[in-house]
């Protein structure tokens, strides 16, 4: 396991369903990615905004993937963030990604698609909950919505992950909730935890504030300020100390997890 991981979020506006411009900014802001970083976080459908016109705009011929594979290799790390997926038989999924710089990739599709924006209508939800394993550390894949069901990411003793991924378009009318959600999250579960979020209006009209955070284990919280990136190292001998010192997944309640 890497003692020190060095984990950075680009929190940005997003040009509503415009892959190429989008595509465009991310290379400009990759340009001035920190030294070293071993993940990259983008936010939730980086490539188009919070769309619900997939068949429309979508990732139908691996374009947007193939973008975050070369930033992936260029940067020498792994690159998250989800996109707006269209599979050949027509179903869409809003699907999380972790790319290595190999070309390699692990794919969480988000569990919790949110019904109040018809996202259950046009992505189909995703049945399994992904770990992804990345120079030693086991980071847990989340997206949006997802932060408002506990249960979901769980941590167990038996069996724990270190660090948690989130990415989003959370609107700024609650974004006091995202905020408060993902602290709680990383709180619980005795995690590190990077939340992307976008900022900008959608084409929805929709405001986006951003508040991404870089979150450790205690709940201590570093904002995102504006556009750009934002994060810092991880510690493995932190974490393990914090854990052996105050034992709170142990006393965890057993549970089974049935996902449909």
């Amino acid at each position: 396991m890497k003692e020190r991981l060095s984990v950075w979020g680009l929190q940005m506006p997003l040009a509503w369903e415009d892959p190429g411009a989008n595509t465009a900014a991310v290379d400009a802001w990759m340009a001035q990615r920190p030294a070293g970083a071993d993940v990259l976080v983008l936010p939730e459908m980086w490539a188009t905004g919070f769309t619900m016109r997939p068949a429309a705009c979508g990732d139908r011929d691996g374009t947007g993937l193939a973008a975050m594979q070369r930033w992936a290799a260029e940067a020498d790390a792994l690159v998250c963030g989800s996109l707006s997926v269209v599979e050949p038989d027509g179903t869409a999924y809003n699907r999380h990604y972790a790319v290595e710089p190999g070309g390699r990739w692990t794919a969480y599709d988000k569990r919790h698609t949110f019904t109040f924006a018809g996202e259950d209508a046009q992505y189909r939800a995703g049945s399994e909950r992904v770990v992804v394993a990345w120079r030693g550390w086991k980071l847990l894949l989340q997206t949006c919505y997802d932060a408002r069901f506990p249960v979901f990411s769980r941590n167990r003793a038996s069996a724990p992950y270190d660090g948690m991924i989130y990415v989003a378009n959370w609107p700024a009318v609650r974004v006091d909730a995202w905020a408060t959600l993902i602290r709680a999250r990383a709180i619980e579960n005795q995690a590190y935890l990077i939340g992307v979020n976008r900022l900008g209006e959608d084409g929805n009209g929709i405001a986006h504030s951003g508040r991404s955070a870089w979150i450790d284990p205690y709940g201590v919280t570093e904002e995102a300020a504006g556009a750009g990136w934002f994060g810092g190292e991880w510690g493995a001998a932190e974490l393990a100390a914090f854990r052996a010192k105050f034992p709170v997944l142990s006393d965890g309640d057993d549970f089974d997890l049935h996902l449909g």
